[in-house]
């Protein structure tokens, strides 16, 4: 995927000793993957990314909209 624009959330977790990441646009997925680095999350969380979109597609469901920011 060159250009995902959904957003993931990494944040460490104390009780599990990683790097958990969430993917907040799509439901049901506030933590979907994890990683022991940060690095590591964020591949891991780009892979999770690109199964939900192929899950998506496969089954002829709508992929949900990206959450969108504005900067002013």
């Amino acid at each position: 995927m060159s250009k995902i624009k959904y957003q993931m959330v990494i944040q460490w977790s104390e009780e599990d000793n990683c790097f958990l990441v969430g993917l907040p646009d799509f439901p049901g997925q506030r933590w979907r993957t994890h990683g022991d680095t940060y690095e590591l999350a964020v591949a891991n969380g780009i892979e999770a990314l690109e199964s939900l979109i192929i899950a998506y597609e496969t089954a002829g469901e709508p992929l949900p909209e990206p959450a969108v920011c504005s900067v002013t």
